[in-house]
């Protein structure tokens, strides 16, 4: 069997992209069937929300030469207006009706107006308004594989090589407030995408990119818990993926509120139903004989619906009037893998209208490693009229990493 093949199908687990709020570029983890064009799984968006208050107490010394544009209040009993003057009560100074101020020390209390913060993760709009979250990311993911092929000889015979991908996407979230504690949300995504299997023996590598709004969805937001202590927040999504599947999203978070930090935790669950039974990757196209031959290493077969589960905790922290921080650490059941991956992000929001957050995620285990995936075959022109399995696939080094900066604005 010959290997100049072109890449027919490459769907590797999700990569993560944010909702109306902040976060990131999650989502699900469902690849495509064997037979249809390939694109990354999809990312349901999540929740942000809120607000803090702060207080600083600022301690200044005044000198004489401040005193022109010095504010302060002025005392009800004005004779203690003048107890802050030197030489108030001076006989000259009554004689004069006038005085020189030298220096005095006041303390000033300000507090600062509040924010609601775009990227915290229990964001939302409140009533009649409107937030925004353009999502621009890089994703990465890639996998080592040998197949173990049984020969006519009665041995086997080794194919190596390395399954790369790499996805651009520009991501649209708009969510509405049709109360101050519930709100709607569309979504659409546009892609492109480049994926190929690179070979060991030095063949050349088999590639295919893949562009176009592959995504698009609709969800509400409902923040049924927030006080001075607890905040709580519920949304559910529908999602479809061109090509690949409709997906059905629900996420639960909960938050405890100590000083500027908001202690949370977060559960989310997928309904994936695939277009096809299968989704995996694989690579077609004819040999130098000018055979047409696929060879596909399907992630699931023979079932057209999955259920991926996430559980996870983070903490969001306002550092000061206008910088804040988001970790969030994640496991995930994907149906075929687990994985758990750490996401962290810093956002800045000089006002109420406008907010920038850049933000990484990375895995750093996956149960993918060491996993055997079967390896099947069709060729027609071949004989093989039907997909037949001929050796199985051990994949190593699986990794996921992504960036992203979400440009949020609320009106």
């Amino acid at each position: 069997m010959k290997k100049s093949l072109a890449l027919f199908v490459g769907v590797l687990a999700a990569f993560g992209v944010s909702g109306a709020g902040a976060d990131t570029n999650w989502g699900t983890r469902a690849g495509s069937s064997a037979n249809l064009s390939s694109a990354p799984a999809t990312r349901a968006p999540q929740n942000v929300n809120y607000e803090k208050y702060q207080t600083r107490t600022l301690t200044r010394t005044y000198q004489a030469s401040d005193g022109g544009d010095l504010y302060y209040t002025q005392p009800q009993n004005r004779s203690a207006l003048y107890k802050q003057y030197a030489g108030a009560n001076s006989s000259s100074a009554r004689a004069v009706k006038s005085t020189t101020r030298t220096t005095r020390a006041e303390t000033v209390v300000k507090k600062m107006k509040r924010k609601y913060f775009m990227a915290n993760p229990f964001y939302q709009p409140l009533e009649r308004m409107v937030g925004s979250v353009t999502d621009f990311s890089y994703n990465m993911g890639s996998y080592d594989f040998n197949m173990e092929i049984p020969n006519d000889l009665g041995g086997i015979s080794l194919l190596g090589g390395n399954w790369d991908s790499s996805l651009f996407s520009i991501k649209q979230d708009l969510s509405y407030g049709i109360t101050d504690k519930l709100a709607l949300m569309v979504m659409a995504r546009y892609d492109s995408a480049d994926y190929k299997f690179e070979w060991d023996d030095g063949s050349p590598d088999d590639k295919m990119d893949d562009n176009g709004l592959n995504f698009y969805g609709i969800g509400g937001q409902w923040r049924f818990l927030d006080n001075a202590e607890w905040i709580g927040a519920l949304s559910a999504h529908y999602q479809h993926q061109k090509d690949v599947s409709n997906n059905v999203l629900a996420e639960l978070k909960a938050g405890y509120k100590v000083a500027t930090s908001t202690i949370y935790g977060l559960a989310r669950g997928w309904y994936i139903d695939l277009d096809g039974e299968s989704y995996g990757n694989g690579i077609s196209g004819r040999d130098v004989n000018g055979a047409y031959q696929t060879i596909y290493m399907p992630y699931k077969m023979n079932d057209s619906s999955a259920m991926y589960f996430e559980g996870g905790l983070g903490v969001f922290s306002v550092l000061n009037e206008d910088w804040t921080l988001n970790v969030e650490g994640v496991f995930g059941d994907y149906d075929w893998h687990n994985q758990a991956s750490v996401r962290a992000a810093i956002g800045w929001q000089p006002n109420d209208l406008f907010a920038l957050n850049l933000y990484a995620k990375t895995a750093f285990y996956d149960s993918a490693d060491d996993k055997k995936l079967d390896v099947f075959y069709l060729s027609p022109d071949l004989g093989y009229d039907n997909w037949t399995k001929i050796g199985t696939a051990k994949l190593d080094n699986y990794a996921e990493t992504s960036f992203g900066l979400q440009i949020m604005f609320q009106f």
